[in-house]
């Protein structure tokens, strides 16, 4: 599905970036995982196809390391194809009442979860332009849709994320390059079980009977439509933000 093509995944040291590095490779594509974190765990799951992997360091808010992430993929495999801005402040925001959230936490979060997303897009649109076209896909999230509350600069981060990315794709599709967002919802991760805390297992058993497929997201679930949005299979569609939701809002 993804044979030759290159695929930068930030936010990749850990949880479900891990697997989206897995999965690409899997499919025959090559992957630079990117994280603040050292990425030599995500690096030690792969087990086939080792040679179509390597890993950088980022910090997604800083320009000139965003390009430096972009330029180690060109080094590596001289060209970029596809990028998932899947690095996120999720599990180390604290919730509360609007009215009662950080005002750091809140510049934080907009800092990371849309900046951060629009740095990574600025630094790949030449080189994807110079390939013929490529595949953005960025992670929103469900909270996004539904309008989570008490997480409020959360959601609203996520719900940048879905304007930019409809914006994007107007921008870029005449250059051949494809932009669209993933909206899941919880996935069963470390960061989740971090984000909900003590309460973890009720939010997640709660989740999934809201839902019409009444179980949680794996990781597995997500990663399937971000491949397949990164593939040609999905030549046609840009601007969209896909629900991996098990059905919780149908639009």
């Amino acid at each position: 599905m993804l044979k030759n093509k290159v695929v930068i995944v930030t936010g990749a040291a850990r949880g479900i970036g891990q697997r989206y590095v897995q999965d690409i490779v899997a499919a025959g594509g090559c992957a630079l995982a990117a994280d603040r974190s050292p990425c030599d765990e995500t690096l030690a799951l792969i087990t086939e196809g080792r040679e179509r992997v390597a890993a950088a360091q980022v910090d997604v808010t800083d320009m000139a390391s965003v390009q430096a992430m972009v330029q180690a993929a060109l080094d590596k495999f001289g060209r970029v194809d596809g990028l998932v801005n899947n690095a996120a402040l999720y599990a180390t925001l604290r919730g509360g009442r609007f009215d009662q959230l950080a005002e750091s936490e809140w510049d934080a979060a907009m800092h990371v979860n849309v900046k951060g997303i629009w740095n990574c897009c600025k630094a790949v649109y030449e080189p994807m332009r110079a390939a013929g076209g490529g595949s953005i896909v960025n992670i929103t999230s469900l909270a996004a849709l539904y309008g989570m509350p008490f997480a409020l600069h959360y959601t609203t981060s996520k719900a940048a994320v879905i304007g930019l990315t409809r914006g994007l794709a107007r921008e870029v599709g005449k250059s051949g390059i494809r932009v669209n967002a993933i909206a899941p919802s919880a996935v069963k991760t470390e960061g989740t079980k971090e984000f909900f805390g003590d309460k973890h297992e009720g939010a997640l058993k709660t989740i999934a009977q809201g839902q019409a497929i009444p179980r949680n997201l794996e990781s597995a679930d997500v990663a399937g439509a971000v491949c397949w949005l990164l593939s040609d299979a999905s030549q046609f569609v840009t601007g969209q933000t896909i629900a991996v939701d098990g059905g919780t809002v149908m639009n």
